[in-house]
């Protein structure tokens, strides 16, 4: 495994071993995979390369397509392909990007289970405490109020929850996005957690509905 300040060796024209020493490293460049030695030393070792496959031409973005045209048409025979350095980077991109989109689906379809497993759990907490709902019933509390008062609880936990993880992977996440200065999807990350809130509290809501029409007897019974 290369890294900065460490040797690589390969063979040059000649058959003779050669060592090459990474001084420095381009991050996210359209250089990627590529080494970029001095034309002295690089003539030295494979003197019966010559020519240039490589161009580097500052086109304004508007006329790209233009020069791109005339560029090729006139290099037809040399094989003259020319691409814009966005697409470059795309391209280096891809794996990535496969990768990323990968853990993504995973990451959502974990994020799904995990919020049916919480609104499980709200379900089940709201039957558990029948018998105590069932007593504030027989004191007064109107079923409306109850239900507001089950709500807010879940309400709060829920947010409680989201905002302890979120400031969880804001703190872990933050060194990785000051050293590469990655943006970082607010929008997407903020309707995900929007979307567990509202599942949450539905799946809150559908247990008070349910605990709400259990008799009142029976309930204060097992109470």
């Amino acid at each position: 495994h290369s890294g900065l300040g460490k040797d690589i060796a390969i063979s040059n024209e000649f058959g003779e071993e050669i060592k090459l020493r990474f001084v420095g490293l381009l991050k996210k460049s359209i250089f990627q995979s590529e080494l970029l030695i001095s034309e002295k030393n690089f003539l030295k070792h494979f003197p019966s390369r010559s020519g240039y496959s490589y161009f580097l031409i500052d086109s304004p973005i508007e006329q790209y397509q233009e020069a791109s045209q005339i560029l090729e048409s006139s290099l037809s025979d040399y094989g003259f392909d020319a691409t814009t350095t966005a697409e470059k980077l795309a391209n280096f991109q891809a794996v990535e990007n496969t990768y990323l989109s990968t853990f993504q689906m995973v990451g959502g379809l974990g994020l799904i289970l995990g919020t049916l497993g919480l609104g499980m759990i709200l379900i089940r907490n709201v039957i558990e405490r029948r018998g105590e709902l069932a007593t504030l019933r027989a004191f007064g509390f109107r079923q409306s109020t109850l239900a507001a008062l089950v709500l807010a609880e879940n309400g709060f936990l829920l947010i409680l929850g989201i905002l302890l993880g979120a400031i969880s992977a804001v703190i872990a996440v933050t060194p990785h996005i000051l050293a590469d200065a990655s943006q970082v999807p607010w929008l997407s990350l903020s309707l995900t957690l929007v979307v567990v809130f509202v599942v949450g509290m539905l799946a809150s809501l559908a247990a008070v509905r349910f605990a709400i029409k259990i008799p009142l007897l029976p309930a204060l019974k097992a109470e």
